[in-house]
């Protein structure tokens, strides 16, 4: 049985509570995120949305790959053939106002109902698998505060459909030619675009505090402030559809692709969180007790023994890869120790009220749901086994060998569940094998697709 438990569904009278706040809404998008963290749903009419309390959605949908393909190791073997709908619940505390469309909603949901006596359909969501890391958290007296840092290119495809830095409209006369790191003015070009971006997140409560030119062409970091887990991920998870339409309507993209440019640094979701003591004692920051007690350290060493199926999540497509074997400053070995960008779990510098990890392994290909499910997972393992860290081994170089401990891995197959583990791992080697049919799988199948959906 999975440990993934539904999304209670809201009643009727909290139900249209929560929608009066908007009285002119007209539609509602119900959106729920898949493995590869791409938006699916249905807009429906706000009476539809009411009676239903979400919409029905075919179950088929949490199976798909990238590329909507329907792998035989998922399709059947986990999910039912029948394609039964499933129903999306929505969690009423993520609803917000479309932006810049005057009486539609957001609301982000969860699939439900039974596909199998023994399989709920929220076994298979990456949001329920963090709720239930929480709620494990919760029981050991604990919370977690979390903060990321985002990075992103702004690109454009030439005539020959190689990948260039955008310029600031089509029709613009400048365009970045090398890497002008940090540069204010670069950045300048596009404050329309960061101006509609910040407007967005303001209107859908995600708390981006600043963003910069970053290390590579074209590329860009964006800053989180700190917050609650599940509502950081969903900030992530809806920061990067807005960034990517957002730049689409002004006639370039927006991409979180791994490794865009072999020659250029990669696209890093870096993590920072720390644990709070949740029984009312005067100090609560777990991480800088005042008898010493080696929390930190427990919890980076639960982190590095799961940190070679965690990669699965971290680098979940084959041009990850090249994004730590052409490594700078993306970690290769599950290393540890204080503020240096070499490594895979930095203490940065700080007050003992701010003391915190950076996880530095995950990419802006990642799902945030699952890296903070099993980021929280593994380092309360380590926590509860009072385990102590060592130098790290090596991390896998390739997705085969990621998935292969992932499907081998005891701890996240436990706390994640196997149907979502199974159907994970069936989900990518899917997609591995579609890209190695091509002659070129990296231009055919990474700069194709990748650029645009990871």
């Amino acid at each position: 049985m999975s440990p993934i438990l539904p999304l209670p569904l809201p009643d009727a009278d909290t139900l249209r509570d929560a929608l009066d706040v908007y009285p002119d809404t007209r539609r509602v998008e119900c959106a729920t995120g898949d493995f590869s963290s791409v938006a699916r749903g249905k807009h429906v009419a706000r009476a539809d949305f009411e009676g239903q309390v979400g919409c029905k959605l075919p179950s088929v949908v949490l199976g798909l790959t990238l590329t909507g393909g329907e792998p035989a190791d998922v399709i059947g073997p986990v999910l039912p053939a029948s394609y039964a709908d499933v129903h999306l619940v929505p969690d009423l505390s993520t609803l917000a106002p479309r932006p810049g469309r005057p009486g539609e909603l957001c609301v982000v949901c969860e699939p439900s109902g039974a596909l199998r006596p023994d399989l709920d359909a929220s076994a298979l969501s990456p949001r329920a698998a963090l709720r239930a890391a929480l709620v494990r958290l919760k029981a050991a007296g604990l919370r977690a505060t979390v903060a990321p840092e985002l990075e992103f290119f702004l690109l454009e495809r030439g005539a020959a459909g190689e990948l260039l830095a955008a310029r600031a409209h089509p029709d613009a006369p400048a365009r970045e030619r090398a890497c002008e790191a940090y540069s204010l003015e670069r950045a300048g070009h596009f404050d329309g675009f960061f101006d509609a971006l910040y407007e967005a997140c303001a209107t859908q409560r995600i708390p981006v505090s600043g963003h910069a030119h970053e290390s590579a062409l074209s590329q860009y970091e964006v800053n989180f402030l700190p917050g609650e887990p599940l509502a950081q991920a969903d900030a992530v998870w809806r920061f990067k559809r807005l960034a990517r339409e957002l730049a689409a309507r002004r006639g370039f993209l927006a991409s979180f692709a791994a490794k865009p440019f072999l020659d250029q640094p990669g696209t890093g979701m870096h993590w920072h969180l720390s644990l709070q003591h949740t029984d009312g004692r005067a100090w609560p920051h777990a991480f800088s007790p005042p008898g010493g007690e080696p929390v930190l350290p427990h919890f980076i060493a639960g982190l590095q023994a799961g940190a070679a199926a965690a990669m699965a999540f971290c680098a979940p497509f084959d041009m990850s890869y090249d994004r730590i074997r052409l490594s700078d400053a993306a970690p290769s070995h599950a290393s540890w120790g204080e503020d240096s960008r070499s490594l895979a779990f930095r203490i940065p510098a700080s007050s003992p009220a701010a003391r915190r990890v950076e996880n530095r392994l995950p990419g802006g290909d990642a799902n945030p749901y699952l890296i903070l499910a099993s980021m929280i997972g593994l380092g309360l393992d380590g926590l509860q086994a009072a385990r102590l860290p060592g130098e790290g081994q090596a991390l896998p170089t390739s997705l085969s060998a990621a998935l292969d401990a992932l499907q081998s891995s005891s701890p996240l197959r436990a706390q994640l569940g196997a149907p979502l583990v199974d159907a994970y791992v069936g989900i990518k080697r899917h997609e591995s094998a579609e890209r190695q049919r091509h002659a070129d799988p990296r231009q055919q199948w990474d700069l194709w697709h990748l650029v645009e959906l990871a």
